[in-house]
């Protein structure tokens, strides 16, 4: 049975599940919500082997409510002209199933949804890049939206002061991958691979991608036929995505990461200014990562949310072992250092 009171209280965990297993590891991991996709291009991590049908969101809805936790459908990519009926398809099917929220970035997506499913709440996507009080409150007042998933580029009193401007709740990322690029907004893999992840919900997909073993032992991982990145001998290859690549330059001709290097968000020791700020919800990154990896990262920050709520100290020190490359950083929600 769903209800406005559900997304209430503060700290709400938001976890990510690529698959219906994924799911119920996140949701008995101690998930507050949890956001998937179907298997086509209405989500922005529509890859091969991921993502829901119809009849496995109905089970899977059916299974977190029963736990009494909520799931948030993710229709955060832009239709193309005259392909409109998958994502009104996909709204129709989130209504009849009973999902908690859909996120949206198009304004299209919003105003059907709003107009043809007033019942459906409406989560605003990151794909949006809404990160000022009048986009946000455009959205809020015209489609209806009660909640705002931030941009990575805000500072914690960047975010305070938004929150002081705007009608709706306040959802940020707190831990997974951290990619400079504008969300919504970026074209890279696009001009790569002819495939978008704002309209076919794909960076870096993965039919373009090859390793390449030179005669020295070194790994070179390729992206549609370019080298993106080259590894020595027992080096681990990361997946080729151009904003983390290593890139050769006149001035740099041994090659450095021209846009950011492999690392991941954690905000794990921002928790309480993040709260203290006004924001809502929590967000994990993760939909392509394992059910291991869900259930270690959920539990964990479970058990914060938990503890910064009875007012004792979070223990998080093992969290960095999850991260890309073993590196991590708080991003510009501590302080603005772009390269």
């Amino acid at each position: 049975m769903r209800a406005e009171g559900r997304f209430s209280e503060a700290g709400e965990l938001v976890c990510p599940a690529g698959t219906p297993a994924a799911l119920r590891t996140a949701v008995d991991a101690g998930a507050d919500s949890v956001y998937c996709g179907f298997r086509n291009a209405t989500n922005a991590r529509n890859f091969p082997g991921l993502n829901f049908s119809p009849e496995e969101l109905e089970a899977s809805v059916a299974y977190a409510h029963q736990r009494g936790a909520k799931v948030l459908l993710a229709l955060n990519t832009y239709p193309p002209a005259g392909k409109v009926d998958l994502w009104r398809d996909a709204a129709a099917i989130a209504a009849r199933v009973g999902v908690d929220a859909c996120i949206v970035a198009d304004m299209g997506v919003a105003q059907h949804i709003a107009t043809n499913h007033p019942s459906l709440r409406l989560h605003l996507s990151v794909q949006a890049a809404a990160s000022s009080p009048e986009a946000i409150r455009y959205y809020c007042q015209n489609f209806g939206v009660k909640r705002v998933v931030l941009p990575r580029i805000l500072t914690i009193p960047e975010i305070r002061a938004i929150k002081q401007e705007i009608p709706c709740e306040i959802e940020t990322f707190i831990f997974g991958n951290h990619g400079l690029m504008v969300e919504g907004r970026c074209s890279l893999t696009n001009w790569m691979t002819g495939e978008s992840t704002n309209m076919d919900g794909v960076c870096s997909p993965a039919a373009k991608v090859t390793y390449e073993e030179d005669a020295d032992g070194a790994l070179r991982s390729c992206l549609g036929g370019v080298t993106i990145d080259s590894f020595a001998p027992g080096e681990t290859a990361g997946y080729p995505t151009i904003c983390k690549g290593r890139y050769t330059a006149p001035h740099r001709p041994e090659g450095y990461y021209a846009f950011e290097e492999p690392v991941s968000l954690n905000l794990s020791r921002l928790l309480p200014d993040l709260m203290e700020a006004g924001v809502h919800a929590f967000k994990i990154e993760g939909r392509q990562r394992s059910k291991s990896y869900v259930r270690k990262v959920v539990g964990s920050f479970r058990e914060a949310v938990d503890a910064i709520r009875a007012g004792a100290t979070p223990d998080l020190a093992d969290l960095v072992a999850l991260t890309e490359g073993q590196k991590e950083t708080q991003g510009a929600f501590k302080t603005k250092k772009w390269r």
